[in-house]
C-alpha cells in the first residue's frame, strides 16, 4: 500500500504494469473510431467512377471534390485538436463521430455535385477531429516500451476501413448505386457513438494533467492493475511543462525544429496517401481495367498498408523512429516510380508495397507525433501535424485530375509522384527530438 504522501508518476506507473485487457478495450474502440473514419474518407474515391458516369462529370470536378473533404479535414483538425487539449479527448472524440455520421448520410440524399461537394467539406470537419483524438487516447494509455506498436495497430482500422470501402462499393454500387456507400458510411459511425459514451474512458494522463481529482485517476488505474491507493495519493506526470497554449507550446524550445520537420513529413507523406487513395482506381479504369478490378488494386494498396504499419510501428519500438521512416519512405519512392512501368503481377507487387512504405509510414509517423509532444499538447501537436498534411492531401487530390487532364504518361506521373516519397525520407532522418516525450520519472 502507498504511503499517504505518496506521490504516483501516472507515466512510470503505466510502463510498469502489464497490458490489461481495460487497456486493449481502449486499444479497440480506437480501432473501431479510426475504422469509420477510414471508411468515410475513403469511398468518394471508390465510388468516383460512378459518379463520372452518373453525373457526367471530369477529372477536374472530380479534384474539386476530394478537396473539399480534405479540406474540411484540414480545418477540423486545426480547431478540434486545441480543444481536444482543453475540454478533453473523450467529449471531442464521441461529437466528431456523431457529426461526421450525420453529415455522411447527408451526403447520400446530395441532389447535385455542387451539393456534394459542400456536404464534403462539412463531413471532413467531423473526421479531421475524430482522428488525432483517437490516436492520442491509445497513445496515453500504453506503455512507453510499446506505444509505437500498438499505436499503429490501433490505426490500421484506418487502413482496414479504407478497404472495407473498396469491398462495399463492389457489392453496392452495381446493385443500389453510389449513395448505398455513403449510407453506409452515416450508419455505422451512428451506431458506435452510444458504444463511445457508456464505454470509452477519459485518457488517464490527461485527467492528471488537467487537475482531476485523485479518486477519479485512481479508479481508473485500478482498472489496468488492481493497486491500492490512498486518499492521499497524488498523481503526477513527469514530463516536460510549457508555457502557454498547446499550440505556442509547439514551437517551444526543443520542439520547434521537430514540429517543422514533422509537418514536412506529413504534408509529403499524406499528398502520396490521398493521390493513390483518390486517383489509382481511376488511373488503373483509364488504364483498361474494369471498375471491379481497379477497387481490388487499391485494396492490395490498402493491405499493404495494414502489413506495414503494424511491422514499422514494430521496429520504431526497437529502432529509432526517424531511422525507420527516413528508410520506409524511401523505398516507398523507388517503388513509385516502378508503378508506371510495371503490368499484371509487378504491378501489384509494387502498388502493394508503396501501401506498405508510405501508407505505413504515416500511419507511423502519427505514433512518433503522439510520442512526440507532452500531454498537454499531444493532441494539438498531432492534429496541427495532420491538418499541414491535409494541406498536402489537397495538393494530391487537386493535381492528380489536373494530370490526368493534360493527358500526362502514367510514367511521368509516378516519377513526379516519387518526389514527395523522398523529400518525407530526408525529413525523417533530420527529425530527432532535443527532448524526449517526458523527463526521467520515479514513483516515490
Amino acid at each position: 500500500m502507498q504511503s499517504h504522501t505518496a506521490s504516483v508518476d501516472v507515466r512510470a506507473w503505466l510502463d510498469a504494469q502489464r497490458f490489461s485487457p481495460f487497456q486493449w478495450w481502449v486499444l479497440i474502440l480506437s480501432f473501431c473510431v479510426v475504422a469509420v473514419d477510414g471508411l468515410d474518407t475513403a469511398c468518394v474515391g471508390f465510388i468516383a467512377p460512378a459518379l463520372r458516369q452518373a453525373w457526367h462529370i471530369g477529372p477536374s470536378v472530380l479534384g474539386m471534390l476530394f478537396g473539399a473533404g480534405l479540406a474540411g479535414l484540414m480545418i477540423g483538425a486545426f480547431v478540434f485538436g486545441p480543444v481536444a487539449d482543453k475540454i478533453g479527448r473523450k467529449r471531442t472524440l464521441i461529437a466528431c463521430v456523431a457529426f461526421f455520421g450525420l453529415a455522411s448520410l447527408g451526403c447520400a440524399r446530395a441532389p447535385t455535385i455542387e451539393s456534394l461537394i459542400a456536404l464534403r467539406f462539412v463531413t471532413g470537419l467531423g473526421l479531421g477531429g475524430a482522428m488525432p483524438n483517437a490516436i492520442a487516447l491509445t497513445s496515453e494509455y500504453c506503455p512507453q516500451s510499446r506505444k509505437s506498436f500498438l499505436t499503429t495497430v490501433m490505426f490500421c482500422g484506418f487502413t482496414l476501413g479504407s478497404g472495407l470501402g473498396g469491398v462495399l462499393s463492389a457489392h453496392l454500387v452495381p446493385e443500389y448505386g453510389w449513395r448505398a456507400v455513403l449510407i453506409a458510411g452515416g450508419v455505422l459511425p451512428l451506431a458506435l457513438v452510444p458504444v463511445l459514451i457508456v464505454s470509452l474512458p477519459e485518457s488517464v494522463r490527461y485527467l492528471v494533467a488537467a487537475g482531476e481529482k485523485s479518486e477519479r485517476v485512481a479508479r481508473l488505474l485500478a482498472r489496468i492493475a488492481k493497486h491500492e491507493f490512498t486518499e492521499k495519493t497524488r498523481f503526477v506526470l513527469a514530463e516536460p511543462k510549457a508555457e502557454g497554449s498547446p499550440v505556442r507550446q509547439l514551437f517551444a524550445n526543443g520542439f520547434r525544429a521537430g514540429t517543422l520537420l514533422l509537418w514536412c513529413i506529413f504534408f509529403m507523406s499524406l499528398l502520396i496517401v490521398y493521390l493513390m487513395t483518390n486517383w489509382l482506381p481511376t488511373i488503373a479504369h483509364n488504364a483498361g481495367m474494369s471498375l471491379a478490378d481497379a477497387s481490388r488494386l487499391m485494396m492490395l494498396y490498402q493491405i499493404g498498408g495494414t502489413i506495414g504499419a503494424v511491422a514499422i510501428g514494430k521496429t520504431m519500438d526497437r529502432i529509432k523512429p526517424p531511422v525507420v521512416l527516413g528508410a520506409a519512405y524511401g523505398a516507398g519512392a523507388l517503388l513509385i516510380a516502378a508503378l508506371g512501368h510495371a503490368q499484371g503481377m509487378p504491378l501489384m507487387l509494387a502498388v502493394t508495397g508503396v501501401g506498405f512504405c508510405i501508407s505505413g509510414s504515416q500511419i507511423g509517423a502519427n505514433a512518433y507525433a503522439a510520442q512526440y509532444y507532452p500531454t498537454e499538447s499531444r493532441v494539438t501537436g498531432i492534429s496541427w501535424a495532420l491538418g499541414v498534411g491535409r494541406l498536402g492531401s489537397i495538393v494530391g487530390s487537386l493535381s492528380g485530375g489536373l494530370l490526368l487532364a493534360m493527358n500526362i504518361s502514367q510514367s511521368s506521373l509516378f516519377m513526379l509522384a516519387a518526389v514527395p516519397a523522398l523529400l518525407a525520407s530526408l525529413a525523417a532522418f533530420r527529425c530527432y527530438p532535443r527532448e524526449p516525450e517526458g523527463i526521467a520519472a520515479v514513483t516515490t
